[in-house]
């Protein structure tokens, strides 16, 4: 194992030291691992918290700021934060309008995230909604979930929720609107590499250089096949072919097409993957409108992709392109 370490234990601590001083504009508990915005709590404004195991940066802290998230909660590499963690946060982000969890479907983080809305909801008067997002059709139970995974489509729900708190959106508003986009995401990945867990120090998986893994998670985990290498016109396919089979995209006000590298993969490769599904897109009927291309929600160091598809109507349009202002997204500001 060739990484940058000092020693495996300290690795989330000392990246979060390293967050603190990067970034100015947030302010980061250190003690419980939380990372908020440095304004929150926002009068007024129901506060938007996510979080979930490091390793997939720049998800989960690279979307906190004006247009996405309030806070977010730090686990150790692949381990949900605790319910402690969690409930603190949800009590630091209250401005009075409640707080809304975006929750990516793996067993720990729904059951954790539960747990947390409970403790404070006993401890404040803090009104709590959750929504767990599962947009993955690669498979419907694994070793992570009950249910269908969370995956690409936290970067839409995330940016467009959060730009409707931002525009002083209700709760229940905020909650429904998530939902509406996490039902109309849809995603599936695939890896030429395993990842390397730090702490373990081998690979999560053995994946001889001739295969390749078709529908894992962003923690390494299973898919629905291995199959021999093939070119990347193949894979789009692959990748494409179930997404489309899975849910309707077409009608509406075009689709946002998400590209993301799993750690590994050089964004040369992904602009070619883009174009491979690009073209499976127009010939299907289906017009891609917003597009982002890159590592956003990556498994250490796996090389490969995820695509993720959201069919957009004319709110989530607008409230896409809306200002957002965090590390990893920013535009019109």
């Amino acid at each position: 194992m060739k990484k940058l370490l000092n020693d495996p234990a300290n690795l989330v601590a000392e990246s979060l030291r390293g967050v603190a001083r990067a970034h100015p504009e947030l302010r980061i508990d250190h003690e419980n691992r939380i990372l908020y915005r440095a304004d929150a709590p926002v009068s007024g404004k129901v506060g938007l918290l996510s979080g979930g195991g490091s390793g997939h940066e720049p998800a989960h802290a690279g979307f906190i700021g004006p247009g996405m998230l309030d806070a977010v909660c730090a686990g150790e590499v692949f381990t949900s934060p605790v319910p402690d963690q969690m409930a603190e946060a949800t009590k630091n982000i209250d401005g009075g309008a409640g707080v809304l969890h975006l929750v990516w479907n793996y067993t720990g983080d729904v059951m954790n995230f539960d747990m947390a809305a409970e403790l404070a909801a006993a401890e404040t008067d803090t009104q709590v909604e959750a929504v767990v997002m599962n947009d993955d059709v690669a498979v419907e139970d694994s070793l992570f979930t009950a249910g269908r995974r969370g995956t690409g489509a936290a970067i839409a729900v995330e940016k467009i929720v959060g730009a409707a708190a931002d525009q002083g959106r209700g709760l229940s508003e905020l909650a429904d609107l998530a939902r509406r986009v996490n039902d109309a995401s849809r995603s599936m990945g695939m890896a030429l590499t395993s990842c390397t867990v730090p702490a373990k120090g081998s690979p999560t998986f053995d994946l001889p250089d001739d295969e390749i893994e078709i529908g894992i998670g962003i923690h390494g985990e299973p898919g629905r096949r291995r199959v021999p290498l093939a070119s990347a016109h193949d894979i789009a396919e692959m990748l494409v072919d179930p997404i489309l089979a899975d849910r309707d995209f077409t009608g509406g006000e075009g689709v946002f097409v998400f590209v993301n590298g799993m750690g590994a993969t050089p964004q040369l490769e992904l602009y070619l993957m883009y174009n491979e599904i690009a073209a499976l897109l127009d010939k299907a009927g289906i017009v891609p409108v917003r597009t982002l291309v890159g590592p956003y929600v990556t498994s250490l160091d796996m090389a490969g992709c995820l695509v993720s598809i959201t069919r957009l109507d004319d709110d989530m349009l607008r409230l896409w392109d809306a200002p957002v202002a965090t590390s990893a997204l920013r535009w019109g500001m």
